[in-house]
């Protein structure tokens, strides 16, 4: 995996005018850098440094060509660094959102209802790496049932991580649904490691939240309705003491967040494929009255795969 060009604050200054090695690089096609990608020394969503301290490259200069210009898989230590989340501020820690999906080169979320056929290893190495950050995992009963979801899982290489940022083992699923027409018998409610959380609105069918909650889930109202409200979700769940915040959607869902402006952080993998069709963008419902802007943080290529992160300005 390589990293297209540096985003850091520094980025526009040597874009400007400033020396950025002797390749000029800082653009695409510029080199390989093995450090962590995305370092945002702003502390506003990246990290101050790579693992040796040096700002992202192990013996090199901060991804910047002129330092290490090999080519090579990044460890999931490094892409925790580089994916970490925002250091909270004083005072109670804020919420973050960020979503994850993957697109084709025309816009399809999903090839025959499922985001796998679209997707690499590498995406789901990353898409390993943010549900590793997260508290909790927020998911549309759609793609509950389209995508098989079950538990997420424990894993070893950031069992210590996790537990110095003093969350469980794995981060809960909750599943935003206004019918609650799910299949409890699902491992996702039987056997994970965290409670299943569902989220619905107060007037939900009672029989169905009394066999959600029968079945082990947790049901948190937020809506006053039959579904949810987008704000009222992220308020509930910190109210739970979740606030790493990660959506892996679906569509419908997430353009959902998107009007309702709560998304704080978008991480897209531009798959290079072209399937036509009439599949979903990755973002559906209403148009907003006025386009959010986002900034890109940082962008990573691995044979043909663009690994982009952007958060809202």
């Amino acid at each position: 995996m390589r990293r297209l060009f540096p985003v850091t604050d520094e980025t526009a200054a040597r874009a400007s005018g400033g020396s950025a090695g002797e390749d000029g690089g800082g653009a695409a096609g510029g080199a390989l850098a093995s450090g962590v990608p995305g370092v945002v020394p702003d502390g506003s969503g990246g990290v101050p440094g790579g693992p040796d301290g040096s700002g992202g490259v192990p013996g090199g200069s901060g991804g910047f060509p002129g330092g290490d210009l090999v080519d090579r898989e990044w460890s999931l230590a490094e892409l925790g660094l580089a994916y970490a989340y925002p250091e909270p501020g004083p005072g109670e820690p804020q919420p973050w959102l960020r979503a994850n999906m993957v697109s084709t080169l025309d816009g399809a979320a999903q090839h025959d209802g499922r985001s796998q056929p679209i997707s690499t290893a590498t995406d789901m190495r990353i898409f390993g790496t943010l549900r590793a950050l997260a508290d909790v995992v927020i998911v549309g009963a759609e793609t509950v049932r389209q995508e098989g979801y079950r538990p997420a899982r424990a894993r070893a290489e950031f069992a210590g991580a996790r537990e110095a940022a003093g969350q469980g083992p794995a981060p809960a699923i909750a599943v935003i649904s206004a019918s609650l027409d799910l299949d409890f018998g699902l491992p996702l409610f039987t056997s994970p490691s965290v409670p299943t959380l569902i989220l619905t609105g107060a007037a939900a069918a009672p029989d169905r939240m009394a066999a959600a909650e029968k079945a082990g889930a947790r049901v948190v109202i937020a809506g006053d309705g039959v579904g949810v409200d987008p704000v009222r979700v992220v308020q509930a769940l910190a109210e739970l003491g979740h606030t790493r915040l990660l959506t892996e959607g679906g569509p419908r869902l997430l353009g959902q967040l998107v009007a309702s402006g709560v998304l704080d952080e978008l991480c897209l993998t531009i798959s290079p494929m072209l399937t036509a069709g009439d599949a979903q963008r990755i973002a559906g419902g209403p148009s907003v009255a006025v386009p959010k802007r986002f900034e890109l943080v940082s962008l990573l290529e691995e044979e043909g795969f663009l690994f982009s992160r952007y958060r809202r300005t």
